[in-house]
């Protein structure tokens, strides 16, 4: 459970990017969604941290935020889509998988 609750953590923190971002745009809703990801998502990363080394568990969240935020900022906001940002993203998958494996 504390797995899904990691994952769910780092959704959240995608959530939250992108929450920024509106109220960087002086959009109010982004403000609100922004306090509520944020604590979602460390309230569930601080529960993950109950069982998951708090490397590890670090690792993850920041790792599947940053890996999200990036794909989200391609997708959404027409950021650069070069293979080598892609080449990236991978290695922090890569990364995850391999912390999860040995954790």
């Amino acid at each position: 459970m504390a797995w899904i609750a990691l994952l769910i953590a780092g959704i959240c923190e995608v959530g939250a990017v992108y929450s920024m971002n509106r109220a960087a745009h002086k959009k109010v809703d982004g403000y609100i969604f922004m306090i509520v990801f944020f604590g979602a998502s460390l309230a569930l990363l601080s529960y993950a941290m109950r069982t998951i080394p708090m490397g590890t568990a670090y690792a993850i969240w920041t790792g599947v935020g940053t890996a999200g935020a990036t794909i989200m900022g391609m997708l959404l906001f027409n950021e650069a889509k070069d293979w080598r940002r892609f080449l990236f993203i991978g290695i922090i998958i890569a990364s995850v998988v391999g912390l999860k494996l040995v954790g």
